[in-house]
């Protein structure tokens, strides 16, 4: 509540600099509006109150990122979901073809910081373009690949995708905090992380069908596989040109109070330094690293290996397996939006990450032992459930992270988690594979469960801090308006917020 008279005034700036004093003290990300004219700056001071409004454009950034995010997943997995074909066709083992997988997590790893100080320095659009480009330029190397012998052009190749898949995979919390207000945020990271999941079903059950198993007619496989690549090619460079149309860095007007904050910053005080230190230096968000780390990185093994788990007790069905994927991965898009929604509705963060997590370590389970009953039926109602939970997880660590690290960069705290991922990812899927080749399948599920196990105890050891969501609802009971802040160094005609707040 705002009221006139000299005393209040003289309170605001007291409870303005505690604030602001605050964030001072974190790394978070500015915006160029912040520089004086920009609606999260000085100009601020024009209308005396901050103004929040929702734009039109969010719906198309979402969609377009959500298109490109699924094609590079795709991508990413059409050469496992085909490994015997591909085994055949350039005549390599098929540890070889598991590493056009690993690839994707081999590159993420060096390139991740890279890549979010690109994001936090020069912005959402030139990131989103990158992702985009590359994509696109990797989908079409491909085509030049389309013969026996040229693995390793087909390795650079998706080398190139792997590349790409840095500059998309950490994007979702954050065009969702800068897009979207708070009482939908956590559905459209959830929806933005859907597009990524939808690739993978796609690249489960499409390739099986394009590229159908013909062993003794090498011609007939190397037209079917190029049909593959150059639809990829000519999609992926469409929507490389549709993200130069539809990104912005940012709308004209912040969704939210939290995002109206980070936007009085000065982009001059913002250091990439101090907020990974910042990041490390949070308990609860390492917890949370770790355990985001060993669910993805297990979906990210069990997605790899699943056509040779399925392959092996029952013998023929490549065609099944990628439904069996299908299932997995269109199970998980229900189950990250209803999740998403369910955040958004109760900001119970910790609790529904740690019912999913224990949910999904028992799916694991029962998946586990029914692989090798004999029934397909059961393996697609097990892999239903799997994904549901498994793949439901993946928007709760971004948006669990964004609340309990908030205000450091949405982009920054995403790469690290993908980064943690992807580490987990290799060393899961190697070992898996190794146990799965060496002796069954089941003694590679094994593995990963006894990994989830880790998890849902260091899950329940996160402390539940919802930084972002304390400042939004505190924000949104009260009225706010514009004080001066009489600096030397500042505009003559510049304002900060005065917030009243019981935080």
């Amino acid at each position: 509540m705002v009221e006139d008279g000299s005393e209040e005034e003289e309170a605001a700036e007291g409870e303005k600099g505690e604030m602001l004093g605050a964030l001072q003290h974190n790394g978070f990300l500015p915006g160029k509006e912040a520089e004086n004219g920009g609606p999260g700056g000085c100009a601020a001071a024009g209308g005396g109150r901050v103004e929040t409004r929702l734009s039109r454009r969010r719906l198309a950034v979402l969609a377009v990122f959500s298109c490109y995010s699924l094609v590079n997943a795709f991508q990413w997995i059409q050469y496992s979901i085909l490994s015997n074909v591909f085994v055949r066709f350039y005549g390599v083992s098929f540890t070889q073809i598991d590493w056009l997988s690993m690839v994707y997590m081999v590159a993420y790893v060096p390139l991740i910081l890279p890549a979010t100080w690109l994001l936090d320095a020069r912005g959402l659009r030139l990131t989103a373009l990158l992702g985009a480009g590359l994509n696109g330029l990797g989908a079409w190397l491909k085509c030049a690949s389309l013969a026996p012998g040229r693995y390793a052009l087909t390795m650079a190749a998706q080398a190139v995708c792997a590349v790409a898949q840095v500059f998309i995979l950490g994007l979702p919390s954050r065009i969702a905090s800068v897009w979207f207000g708070p009482a939908e945020v956590s559905t459209a990271c959830a929806v933005a992380v859907l597009g990524n999941q939808l690739g993978t079903a796609i690249g489960f059950l499409l390739p099986p069908v394009l590229v159908p198993n013909t062993p003794d007619d090498i011609d007939l496989m190397a037209h079917n596989i190029s049909i593959m690549f150059y639809g990829t090619a000519i999609v992926s460079t469409l929507l490389f040109f549709l993200t130069g149309v539809v990104f912005e860095e940012r709308p004209k007007y912040p969704p939210s109070h939290s995002q109206a904050l980070l936007l009085a910053k000065p982009p001059e005080n913002y250091s990439y330094k101090q907020s990974i230190i910042n990041l490390v230096k949070n308990i609860p968000f390492v917890l949370l690293l770790i355990t985001y780390g060993i669910m993805t990185g297990a979906f990210y093994s069990v997605s790899t290996l699943l056509n040779q788990m399925i392959v092996t007790h029952y013998e023929g069905e490549e065609v099944n397996a990628g439904r069996i994927g299908l299932t997995l991965v269109v199970a998980g898009m229900v189950g990250s939006i209803i999740c998403g929604l369910w955040l958004d509705y109760t900001k119970t963060y910790k609790q529904t990450t740690l019912i999913v997590y224990i949910l999904s370590f028992i799916g694991l389970e029962v998946f586990t032992f029914t692989l090798d009953l004999g029934y397909l039926i059961v393996v697609f109602v097990t892999g239903g459930v799997l994904g549901f939970f498994m793949t439901g997880y993946l928007p709760l660590g971004f948006e669990f992270a964004v609340e309990i690290t908030y205000p450091e960069s949405e982009g920054t705290s995403s790469g690290l988690l993908n980064a943690s991922a992807q580490i987990f990812g290799i060393i899961f899927t190697l070992v898996q594979g190794k146990l799965t080749t060496d002796y069954s399948p089941r003694a590679g599920n094994l593995f990963l469960c006894a990994w989830l196990f880790v998890g849902i105890i260091l899950t329940a050891l996160i402390k539940s801090d919802l930084r972002r969501h304390n400042v939004n609802s505190g924000i949104m009971n009260m009225d706010v308006k514009a004080v001066p802040v009489n600096s030397p160094v500042e505009h003559e005609n510049c304002t900060a917020l005065k917030i009243q707040s019981a935080l």
